[in-house]
């Protein structure tokens, strides 16, 4: 490798990691951001809603793919580069300073949503840029190596915010953390959006491209051209479907779904989750650069699918040992001590509220969503209609309440029966708060412990299977599109796959298991998916690590 090859991967790698820095603040501090922004709406809502506006960021990736994939192919992938981050980065200092719901209402939502779309849209356009500039500077046959480099900074980028965070909740405490000290890792981006700045000037404009310009065989539709002629898109639909799709569902299960398990259903603290996620980025990281130079060995699809059948094949078990090393107590509960929920099935609703303007008042929801967060595995027994709900637990049954017809009553009430379902969890063997079983870390280094050593394993390998579908990806999806569409038609089927498939998943999968009653059952959606890629990958995806990337150039 030569200096200016290094440099090229060293600042397109950079400038990547912090505006994944900038873009994964959001989904770390969820949770207060929730509490900040959506006090409107009870706490199972709050929860889902405050995802699902973590998740609006992913559903815009795809427009923004449109739109600066476009300006890439058109005018150049460096000065797309310097757009995309500015946007990122101003967007991200703004979510610091803006104010919350107690201050401004629902103005403070509805901006934190503009401000999560524009992330989006510049996220966007940065990883295909990112991902075909160090493409073109490679040599043949080492592809999958230096793109590999790029795909460690989206797990970089989500381990500095998890740094970042974890040291600023250390030298504050949680309660000024949870109070205001969660801007400083939002404004401390306007230093690194300065860096970033700084090194995507020192870029020179890929040499393919500028080649390409001089020769005038650009594309002047690069969209029509890239989705409109059925020779390039069958390779955009394949891609998403074979591919990224199931990479994408393997990316957040292993890193931003397992954080939110151990924090909303474990109960563990989350100072601890944040640091266990850590140490398994730290440790797995690695992988992603082994896995992008084994793929120019034995080739990208391979690899790629093998991942995904490893997580389908193992989510349940992992999962489920995570349950039992992390918090025993809450596992051995579940075996011992079963609930069910006596409820008419017509009152009972799918919890599932992308606006968050629905009420869930029926005593059955009220019911379900109590033992929903309280990461309580239940049954649901068919009722006469018009029964008011009840919750059994061992020997006692606690009655629900309907709260349109309790009026005035319905916070007192909601408060009482809050109070007996926990006392009557906990005599039954349930973990009460703060339960000293749960697994929690100290400092740091904390991790040597047996149970905390093996949270840390079992992370580690739900970060492996990442490492082995996304470490490839930018290669295997380079290598399938001309030089003069490439950022276009690279870039949207892998920010579907991504931002749609894999972004969705924490609010569907929060909402399955509430609609279910099972801590686990929010699994078969990343299981379904990572299954059904194997199975297309395996039919459809091509092998492209001897191909040369300019050869249609040429040709055109």
């Amino acid at each position: 490798m030569t200096a200016e090859e290094r440099k090229v991967i060293f600042a397109s790698s950079a400038g990547t990691v912090f505006e994944w820095y900038d873009f994964y603040l959001y989904g770390s501090l969820a949770v207060i951001i929730g509490a900040k922004f959506f006090t409107q709406f009870d706490e199972t809502t709050r929860n889902i809603f405050a995802l699902l506006a973590f998740a609006a960021g992913f559903l815009v990736r795809p427009f923004g793919a449109l739109v600066f994939g476009r300006l890439g192919d058109l005018v150049g992938r460096k000065y797309t580069f310097l757009i995309t981050i500015l946007i990122m980065g101003v967007s991200t200092f703004l979510v610091g300073i803006l104010p919350t719901a107690d201050s401004i209402g629902l103005l403070a939502p509805t901006i934190l949503i503009i401000l999560r779309l524009l992330q989006g849209l510049a996220l966007g356009g940065e990883y295909g840029g990112a991902a075909t500039y160090v493409a073109e500077h490679a040599p043949q046959g080492r592809r999958g190596f230096y793109t590999s480099w790029i795909q460690t900074t989206a797990t970089l980028g989500l381990f500095l915010s998890l740094l970042v965070i974890l040291m600023v909740r250390s030298m504050l405490g949680e309660e000024a953390f949870a109070d205001w000290g969660w801007r400083i890792p939002f404004l401390i981006s306007v230093v690194l959006l300065g860096i970033s700045v700084w090194i995507r000037m020192q870029l020179q404009e890929s040499p393919a491209f500028k080649r390409m310009k001089e020769e005038g065989t650009g594309s002047k539709a690069p969209l029509s051209e890239a989705f409109g002629q059925w020779r390039y898109a069958k390779f955009a639909i394949i891609a998403l479907f074979g591919l990224t799709a199931g990479q994408a569902v393997v990316w957040y299960t292993g890193q931003f779904y397992a954080l939110f398990f151990l924090q909303s259903i474990l109960k563990v603290d989350g100072y601890s989750a944040n640091l266990l996620i850590a140490w398994s980025l730290l440790i797995g990281t690695v992988g992603f650069v082994f896995f992008g130079w084994l793929s120019d060995k034995v080739g990208r699809k391979p690899i790629i699918l093998l991942g995904c059948l490893l997580a389908a094949l193992t989510y349940f078990p992992l999962f489920k040992m995570l349950t039992q090393t992390a918090n025993p107590t809450l596992a051995a509960a579940q075996a011992s001590a079963p609930v069910t929920v006596v409820a008419d099935p017509a009152r009972c609703s799918f919890q599932f509220n992308p606006v968050g303007t629905a009420k869930f008042t029926t005593s059955c929801d009220i019911a379900k969503a109590l033992l929903a967060r309280n990461a309580v595995n239940y049954t649901v027994e068919a009722a006469p209609p018009g029964t008011i709900a009840s919750v059994k637990i061992g020997d006692q049954t606690i009655q629900a309440f309907d709260a349109e017809r309790a009026g005035a009553d319905a916070a007192a009430l909601g408060e009482q029966f809050t109070a007996d379902v926990t006392a009557a969890l906990v005599a039954q063997g349930y973990p009460a708060p703060g339960d000293p079983n749960i697994v929690k870390l100290d400092h740091p280094f904390d991790i040597f412990d047996g149970r905390t050593f093996m949270v840390v394993l079992i992370l580690t390998v739900l970060v492996i299977y990442v490492t082995m579908v996304y470490g490839p990806i930018a290669a295997a999806l380079v290598e399938l599109f001309p030089t003069r569409i490439r950022y276009t038609a690279m870039s949207l089927p892998y920010h579907i796959g991504n931002g749609w498939f894999g972004g969705l998943l924490p609010a569907t999968a929060f909402a399955m298991i509430a609609w279910r009653g099972d801590i686990y059952f929010g699994l078969w959606y990343p299981i379904i998916i990572a299954a059904a890629t194997v199975v297309i990958g395996v039919l459809f995806v091509p092998e492209t690590k001897d191909r040369d990337i300019f050869a249609d150039d040429a040709r055109s």
